[in-house]
């Protein structure tokens, strides 16, 4: 029974690796802090397990392990949560793409100076999650994401005059 379990958390582990690596790239810009984030998710995420009672998908799931875990870890070291600039680069340096880059950097440079819960919000929006998604990772209600997001876009848009 055991070995079935660790099978299918690693299973997961694997198919969503990229969660943790976000996450931790969101909030963390030294590599040895990032590496120490790494183990303490997957340590949070492997004594959670046994309670995932498969309520929603394990991703959203693992977003909200890692996403308490990274926090947990910034409060207990009380450093300043920044997005490491080198997570959104593009590995695609074509001429043609440059304004889209450029673009792209500008928003990203925006978006760091966000609250951390406003910055967590919008980079799960832009990774594609749905409200209710991003409700249950950062444990507020479906209509204080969705009025978060249209305060955000509104305020991204004066700035960048649009």
């Amino acid at each position: 029974m055991a070995d079935s379990l660790e099978h299918g958390f690693l299973n997961q582990i694997n198919e969503n690796i990229g969660i943790a690596h976000k996450v931790c790239n969101m909030y963390f810009d030294q590599k040895d802090e990032r590496t120490d984030v790494i183990q303490e998710m997957f340590y949070q995420l492997w004594k959670a397990y046994p309670n995932f009672r498969k309520d929603s998908k394990f991703s959203t799931w693992m977003y909200r392990v890692c996403f308490n875990t990274a926090i947990t870890y910034f409060k207990k070291n009380k450093k300043e949560i920044e997005i490491t600039e080198g997570y959104y680069q593009n590995n695609d340096s074509s001429d043609s793409n440059d304004n889209y880059e450029e673009k792209r950097d500008s928003l990203y440079r925006q978006i760091e100076d966000l609250s951390p819960i406003n910055k967590s919000i919008t980079l799960l929006y832009l990774d594609g999650l749905k409200y209710e998604e991003i409700s249950d990772i950062t444990g507020l209600s479906v209509a204080n994401v969705s009025v978060r997001l249209v305060r955000i876009k509104a305020d991204l848009k004066k700035i960048n005059n649009l």
